[in-house]
């Protein structure tokens, strides 16, 4: 209890640390505000007014308690560029990049895993190479060159399935998996193939320690030794590319939203920085810094729960 406690205390440090940073950086850049959201024919007076309706002139540290406080109210502010609250911007791409991230997580598990313990137990075998070859290969190909031939192959050449748009499963149930099949796979081959490597050198690593000879000497059975305790120890550097893995996706996959059109947290992080629209941007970049510190806390805990010999440092 005292490890995830000194964890969750971690973790709220540092999403405050983030906060201030964000606010900081974001209130330096140069620029009007004002000037953006009024445009170039906008007149002084009008400037003035609106700079304090925003209350722009105010000392900073008033400026960042006010905005802490808005945001503990779930008020991150207003956009310039699409003139609504940006909460529900986020509320609205999010859904997608959340049916995106469902999709691709099962797709790089189910492609990951399988592959991976049957990488593991060839090993020894000359089929070895050939597979651990096309694990590289899926890891150093960008996901928007994959993208680009999945499009090829299914879109273009066998007509079966869209590569742009996004249409809602309260619309249509049969369409919205269909839309979102191709971004899945561009990016579970990608993260299935990081995952399979990782598990691969783990578990090579973990073969030369004295505790599995010694499992050996005493008459366990490969499979056993393998499957009941090298995987298991295996593991944990393996969770750690999962949580990035996770995050990276949840995030936004900003090449793959983008590729295939899909109004998700990507799409929205590439308008919002072409059109300067510095309070969408701050939500985002908190959105992210939040999303980072959430998965690596989980993380730790599932490290406390996979091996309990992790104590507090």
């Amino acid at each position: 209890m005292r490890y995830i406690i000194k964890k969750l205390l971690s973790a709220l440090l540092t999403l405050f640390l983030a906060s201030v940073i964000t606010f900081s950086i974001f209130n330096i850049l140069p620029g009007d505000p004002a000037q953006v959201i009024l445009g170039i024919d906008a007149s002084d007076q009008q400037l003035e007014q609106l700079r304090e309706t925003m209350n722009i002139d105010a000392p900073p540290v008033y400026r960042y308690i006010e905005w802490l406080n808005n945001i503990s109210k779930g008020d991150f502010g207003i956009s310039y560029k699409y003139q609504t609250q940006v909460s529900s911007l986020i509320s609205q791409s999010l859904k997608v990049t959340l049916q995106l991230s469902f999709f691709s997580l099962i797709l790089t598990v189910l492609i990951s895993i399988p592959f991976g313990l049957l990488l593991v137990s060839l090993r020894n075998k000359k089929s070895f190479i050939p597979l651990s070859l096309l694990s590289q290969f899926g890891m150093s190909i960008p996901s928007f060159c994959i993208a680009i031939l999945l499009i090829g192959i299914f879109t273009v050449k066998l007509r079966i399935l869209p590569s742009i748009g996004y249409i809602s499963f309260s619309e249509n149930p049969l369409q919205n998996i269909r839309s979102l099949l191709l971004p899945s796979f561009s990016i579970a081959i990608g993260a299935s193939s990081i995952v399979v490597r990782y598990l691969n050198t783990s578990v090579q690593q973990q073969l030369k320690k004295d505790y599995v000879r010694t499992a050996y000497s005493i008459g366990l059975s490969e499979k056993t030794v393998l499957y009941h305790h090298v995987l298991r120890n295996a593991l944990i550097p393996v969770i750690t590319i999962f949580g990035l893995i996770i995050a990276d996706i949840l995030g936004g996959s900003i090449i793959i939203e983008n590729v295939f059109s899909l109004p998700g947290i990507g799409k929205l992080i590439t308008s919002s920085i072409t059109s300067r629209d510095l309070p969408l941007i701050q939500a985002l970049v908190l959105y992210l810094s939040f999303l980072v510190i959430v998965v690596n806390f989980f993380v730790d805990v599932l490290y406390k729960i996979i091996d309990p010999r992790i104590r507090i440092e």
